[in-house]
């Protein structure tokens, strides 16, 4: 664990299968996906971007299937 990690955080989560069917890319989201979608956004490939509602969740909001 790092100093500025915080304890609740510094183990990597345990995932069921019921978690990655909840997602149709088949998978649950890492904070890689968000780093990737920020890098691509701060690249001159999306300079003609300027306004968007970019939702990064692996297809979840379509689904819309709550695990109990």
């Amino acid at each position: 664990m790092r100093d500025w990690q915080k304890r609740s955080r510094a183990e990597t989560p345990v995932h069921t299968a019921e978690d990655a069917a909840q997602h149709p890319v088949g998978r649950v989201g890492k904070p890689e996906d968000i780093a990737q979608a920020c890098l691509y956004l701060a690249a001159p490939e999306a300079g003609f971007i300027t306004g968007v509602n970019l939702v990064i969740d692996g297809g979840m909001t379509i689904k819309m299937i709550y695990a109990e």
